[in-house]
């Protein structure tokens, strides 16, 4: 499945709604389109394309900035690893080691079943917790490999599937606006002034 379903169309359709330019909508569609597919397709960015009133290549340029998008298909569980100089320091190349071991799979790879998908990553601003690593971006401390391996089998065994969604899948929890509660966004064209809810009294350093 690779254009968004009628069901994400209609969200699609909510969430644009919620700004003033079509195109302030791109990154939330972009995640959307991971959430259904497990990563961005070429389909999906052009169906968030025809959405938005941009070109495929808007969408992929825009995207493709930020490390969280992955445009070719992976595990449902991306293990990200820490190499970076902490990590490194306490153990992570041996843990890595171990991991494409366990795995069958060099760092780079998914695994034949479409499990799991290892790489290495750069510093995830834990460094006093080394090693660590993330699955589907959700965050595990001083890793050993003991715990990777006990890790391994309770995401094989769906015992974690409470804690961590499939990957594309960032919160469980949809964002709404109530009828009523919009705080009425005006087009950049025809803002004549700031926003209501900026007060600025002259003279008081703001």
């Amino acid at each position: 499945m690779s254009r968004l379903t009628d069901q994400n169309v209609a969200l699609a359709k909510e969430i644009i709604a919620r700004y003033p330019k079509r195109k302030s909508a791109l990154i939330p569609l972009v995640h959307l389109s991971q959430e259904q597919n497990g990563y961005v397709t070429e389909e999906a960015m052009r169906h968030v394309a025809e959405l938005i009133d941009v070109t495929p290549a808007e969408v992929y340029g825009t995207a493709s900035f930020y490390e969280m998008f992955r445009f070719e298909p992976t595990g449902k569980y991306l293990i990200n690893m820490c190499g970076t100089m902490s990590c490194a320091l306490m153990g992570a190349n041996d843990l890595m080691h171990h991991a494409e071991h366990r795995l069958g799979i060099k760092a780079g790879s998914t695994t034949p079943d479409g499990l799991f998908t290892l790489q290495h990553a750069e510093c995830q601003a834990a460094c006093t917790e080394a090693p660590t690593l993330q699955v589907n971006y959700r965050h595990r401390f001083r890793v050993t490999v003991d715990q990777f391996d006990e890790l391994i089998d309770d995401l094989s065994a769906g015992k974690l599937d409470d804690e961590i969604p499939p990957h594309g899948t960032l919160g469980r929890n949809r964002q709404t606006i109530p009828a009523g509660k919009a705080v009425g966004a005006v087009h950049p064209d025809d803002a004549d002034g700031a926003p209501a809810w900026i007060t600025i009294t002259e003279g008081d350093g703001r």
